[in-house]
């Protein structure tokens, strides 16, 4: 066995004994709750993998599947329930979601159950709760640093580098405000993959069904809260980090504008990496079941001040919208980019969502087809930012000392066949100037078609695919236009995915072949049951208002 292989596997099996004994599923009972060798296989949610295991009382599958965070908090807040009742209900969900899908790295149950019971104390002896997010469980993607735990950031060389000795500031943060941590969650190997796999924990699979990608970089995020083992998790998204997870999983979330919400304090990868002013910008949010919590997440977060925890975040509070009566929204639809064509499931999602929207009142203008604001070519810009900081992302096996994962071995180069905006063969000093350039007429054309339609916000598919099967995931350019932005021309576009609908074998049976290179082959068969979504952003420091449409958005979809 290579010596990185015996570093991952001590890592794996102290992950294994950090789950109760008592909480640990038989082979043969997984085997039963994945349904091997039915029609269904593999639908954990479909067929209530987490009831079927008989780990779960009555209280803890009401607590896990009844409330969403808001709701817990207020319960916890009235003596209805517990801290620890809380928490050992969700620490139990997501030993089994970990047994099922893989969507863990650092377990820490004991600490959190420690915790919830001083919180209850706490609550018991004075009357008041610890802060606003009392007693609730969240995740944290595995970048970021929880004291006394390892943030392996997908390279097997961690292993090797003390845990953290302190918290990242978000972490900080909500623990003064009365959470309670208690996992972190998978990610790619370099965290610039769509398929959340890495040589230490394995592959995170998607809990509608496991035979597609939970999405990447925040895997691990998406699965837990859609097997609803997370009432509220927290990612961070630099292509689309959150939102390709959350439409994958068919959950809720949000890419704030960046530096609302802190970023600072990330885990480290193994090797130097170097990062320019100017390329783009990754940010931190949240991914939950609900608008609602999305909203709660971000205001409780922001009134805490973030820039006296992080000196990289905006001195910007939480606008309240309260006092603004609802009203009909301005909607821009974004045209399909002819280079990367919705597949049927997507199409049909977003047709379905504008028909819903404009009978619910809400006025549609459809953004006309430009290759100056396309998709495509926000995609072809993003990606030679990216590759502006070489070292950051350099995956060879003799820099890492491990063998490359097959979504990171692929090498997508997604724009090899159609040229790049800028000459690749320029020094570091013109290709940066050039692209600058490029990305502020970008920007400026995006800026025309806003001001031009008064517009709210924009309406796009999170992606031209659902969930696809295992390292299939093509290159994601409708989550990385809103990204690019995401730099030193203040325009941020806050974004963010709304579940609807799911992908249907009988209603999306139009033949589909994909058009760019590493595109998704359409298989109906493959894709039926995968969770479909749609995409709503606002311009910047305008989450606020991206939220609030979101909530009137989310009703006229769902409305029944």
């Amino acid at each position: 066995m290579a010596p990185w292989q015996q570093l991952a596997e001590q890592h794996r099996n102290g992950q294994q004994a950090a789950i109760p004994k008592a909480w640990i599923i038989p082979d043969s009972k997984i085997s039963q709750l994945v349904g091997a060798g039915t029609p269904s296989e593999g639908s954990l949610i479909t067929l209530k993998a987490a009831q079927e295991s008989g780990l779960l009382s009555p209280l803890e599958l009401e607590i896990t599947e009844k409330y969403d965070a808001s709701d817990l908090i207020q319960k916890m807040a009235s003596g209805e329930l517990t801290a620890e009742d809380v928490t050992v209900a969700f620490c139990k969900r997501a030993a089994i979601a970990q047994q099922l899908t893989s969507c863990l790295t650092e377990i820490f149950f004991e600490e959190a159950i420690a915790r919830a019971k001083e919180l209850d104390t706490q609550f018991k002896d004075t009357g008041k709760t610890a802060g606003p997010f009392h007693g609730l469980p969240i995740s944290m993607k595995d970048s970021f640093c929880v004291k006394g735990h390892h943030s392996t950031m997908g390279y097997v060389a961690n292993i090797s580098r003390p845990a953290a000795a302190d918290n990242s500031p978000l972490v900080d943060m909500l623990l003064e405000d009365g959470a309670v941590l208690y996992c972190k969650t998978n990610i790619p190997q370099t965290l610039m993959t769509a398929d959340s796999e890495n040589n230490i924990f394995g592959r995170t699979l998607n809990p509608h069904k496991t035979s597609l990608t939970a999405g990447g970089s925040s895997g691990g995020e998406g699965a837990i809260v859609a097997f609803r083992a997370s009432p509220l998790g927290v990612g961070t998204d630099i292509a689309g980090s959150i939102r390709i997870p959350s439409l994958c999983c068919g959950v809720y979330g949000f890419k704030p504008t960046a530096d609302r919400i802190p970023y600072g304090g990330q885990g480290d990868t193994p090797f130097p990496a170097v990062h320019l002013p100017g390329t783009i910008v990754p940010c931190a949010g949240p991914l939950a079941n609900s608008v609602q919590d999305l909203e709660f997440f971000m205001k409780t977060v922001i009134d805490k001040q973030p820039w006296r925890y992080d000196h990289t975040s905006f001195n910007v509070g939480w606008r309240s919208l309260e006092s603004s009566a609802d009203k009909a929204l301005t909607i821009g639809v974004l045209p399909e980019d002819p280079e990367y064509p919705f597949s049927p499931p997507v199409r049909r999602c977003l047709d379905g969502a504008c028909a819903s929207l404009a009978a619910a009142g809400h006025k549609l203008v459809y953004i006309p087809e430009d290759k100056l604001s396309s998709a495509g070519l926000a995609g072809r810009l993003a990606y030679q930012f990216y590759a502006l900081s070489p070292s950051g992302f350099d995956s060879r096996e003799e820099i890492i000392g491990e063998p490359q994962v097959t979504s990171v071995a692929k090498g997508v180069h997604p724009f090899s066949q159609a040229g790049f905006p800028v000459d690749p063969a320029l020094g570091l000093e013109d290709k940066f100037h050039q692209l600058n350039g490029a990305r502020d007429a970008f920007a400026k054309a995006w800026q025309k078609i806003w001001r031009d339609n008064d517009l709210d916000v924009v309406l796009a598919p999170g992606a031209n695919t659902t969930a696809v099967p295992h390292d299939a995931y093509g290159v994601p350019v409708y989550t990385m236009i809103w990204n690019l932005l995401n730099a030193s021309l203040h325009f941020f576009f806050p974004a963010g995915i709304i579940p609807y609908g799911k992908s249907s074998k009988e209603l999306d049976s139009t033949p589909f072949k994909p058009t760019a290179p590493f595109e998704a082959e359409y298989d109906p068969q493959a894709w039926d049951g995968a969770p479909c979504a749609i995409q709503v952003v606002a311009p910047s420091f305008k989450d606020e208002e991206c939220l609030k449409a979101m909530r009137l958005i989310d009703q006229a979809l769902h409305r029944t």
